[in-house]
């Protein structure tokens, strides 16, 4: 008796030698897409997506912000040495991480409330993977030309010409690249000094690392790979589904209008034939830059980019139908008039006499989208999150304190008994100064009666207040010596606490500490 590995062997073999039997190969290869440039309103709503997005991404770090003559004024700097960052008005130290946590969260949750909407509109306009490909294609288009010139050109032989075309194109598209990641570098340290540094090879060796990891990845990616990264290598179109419901608007092929689909319409209606809108021209396909038919129904490497309805409303304005063949909308109104169009509750022939009246409009029954629907409890959960938590960032950033301090009790010894039977506890006091610019505080003994502190590089008799100058945007640690006097003394552990002022702000600073002395 076979066991279970012998089986599922067999089971291999057997369909290895079905397909070859038949002749079909068991892995299709992958085919180069060429995209056809469309135009129209999503276009163009890319091509602003597009210049906006690499705008920012480019001109960012060369913008400046004065912060006064202690900090940069380099508007968005991480700035990993003195482990600040900086975002215009905003100045982010390490123990602040919170509010890089809460933007992280802002952004999912926003990711999940723009999918629930529109799908993958993330996919479709603002993905990185995206613009760059789109940038890459004007680049090869500007070369090569347009779809057909592009097919042309590649089954040509190599010549001359060929060579002329393709080598400045892939020129180009490595000068972007090293661009790309030059300016992803110039984010960490002063863009205008990081850059004589880099051309003159006195950069940091992680500098020149970056750029080519980056060079590399971007060329490879966005160059070459373009839309494998989408369809093998990207987890978003896999667990997009989770986010989407009957009313999440989608890119859709309408085929309650579009079938029976024909070129040669004319002749069909002379024949006595009812043709649906879809006159089959694949406009639709020859744009998509993952290279599917949209008619074929949702799949998972659509991009959400809307260029096939741009290609087919061209179309139907041609052939003298009404826009929208392909178009935004919702799984519960295509159902609707799926329903309408077949004439029952399942899947049916689609009869277009029942979608338009003996005027050639549509029937009422045909429904469209609706901004209502766009208000659902879904949507509304996910806005009021994203908001709540926006809204709380704003406070806790309006309200944060500029001042810290933080206080160490030595460990060994707890205590030291004086010659003249004081009793002194050593503490570690830091002060962190969060402004840009020197500030002085003053270092207060709160409770803990007949007691006076002395603080190592401070000069002056012991005495319960100090004024501690502090470097802008610095953190100064203190020795600090706490005495209090025989007759005051109490056993064990006495509470009392340091108090950190500034006058100028009035912010108030309080940590509670232990004064420890021998038990009786």
């Amino acid at each position: 008796m076979l066991d279970q590995t012998a089986v599922e062997k067999l089971d291999v073999e057997a369909v290895n030698k079905g397909a070859k039997q038949k002749g079909e190969p068991l892995y299709a290869a992958h085919q180069k897409v060429y995209p056809k440039r469309a135009e129209g309103f999503y276009r163009r709503l890319k091509w602003i997506i597009m210049a906006i997005t690499l705008g920012i991404y480019y001109i960012t770090p060369w913008l400046r912000w004065d912060r006064g003559p202690y900090a940069p004024d380099q508007a968005v700097l991480i700035d990993f040495p003195n482990r600040r960052f900086y975002f215009f008005f905003v100045e982010i130290w390490p123990q602040e991480f919170i509010f890089i946590a809460g933007l992280l969260v802002m952004a999912g949750i926003g990711l999940f409330l723009i999918t629930s909407v529109v799908g993958r509109a993330w996919c479709g306009y603002t993905c990185p993977q995206t613009v760059w490909t789109d940038l890459f294609l004007v680049v090869e288009r500007f070369f090569e030309g347009d779809r057909n010139a592009r097919i042309k050109l590649d089954k040509a032989p190599w010549s001359g010409e060929k060579l002329a075309r393709k080598v400045p194109k892939h020129i180009v598209w490595l000068l972007i690249s090293v661009a790309t990641g030059g300016a992803w570098i110039f984010y960490f340290a002063d863009a205008p000094t990081l850059a004589v540094d880099f051309a003159t090879g006195q950069a940091p060796l992680a500098a020149y690392l970056t750029v080519a990891v980056l060079t590399a990845t971007t060329y490879v990616l966005g160059a070459i790979m373009r839309e494998q990264v989408c369809i093998y290598m990207c987890p978003w179109p896999r667990i997009q589904a989770a986010m989407l419901d009957e009313n999440s608007l989608v890119v859709t092929y309408n085929d309650w209008r579009g079938e029976p689909r024909m070129r040669g319409q004319k002749k069909a209606r002379a024949q006595g034939l009812v043709p649906g809108d879809c006159v089959d021209c694949n406009a639709c396909v020859a744009v998509c830059p993952t290279g599917i038919d949209i008619r074929d129904g949702q799949q998972l490497e659509c991009i959400t980019c809307a260029l096939c309805i741009d290609a087919c409303d061209a179309v139907m304005d041609k052939v003298g139908h009404e826009r929208g063949l392909i178009s935004y909308a919702t799984l519960a109104d295509y159902n609707h008039n799926m329903r309408v169009a077949t004439g029952s509750e399942a899947t049916g022939a689609i009869d277009p006499s029942r979608v338009r009246d003996d005027k050639g409009n549509f029937v009422e029954a045909i429904r469209g989208f609706r901004w209502r629907e766009m208000l659902r409890v879904r949507t509304i959960i996910y806005f009021a999150a994203w908001g709540l938590i926006g809204l709380g960032l704003l406070v806790a950033l309006g309200t944060r304190d500029r001042l810290e301090v933080n206080v160490q009790h030595d460990r060994n010894p707890v205590f030291t008994q004086l010659s003249d039977g004081s009793i002194r506890n050593g503490y570690t006091v830091k002060i962190l100064n969060m402004v840009a610019e020197p500030r002085t505080f003053t270092l207060t003994l709160d409770g803990l009666a007949g007691a006076t502190m002395a603080i190592n590089g401070i000069d002056g008799e012991p005495a319960r207040s100090f004024d501690i100058p502090v470097e802008p945007d610095k953190l100064r640690p203190l020795r600090v010596f706490v005495s209090q006097s025989p007759d005051q003394v109490q056993p064990g552990s006495t509470p009392f606490s340091f108090t950190v002022e500034e006058a100028d702000s009035g912010e108030v600073d309080v940590y509670n500490a232990n004064f420890e002395a021998p038990e009786e």
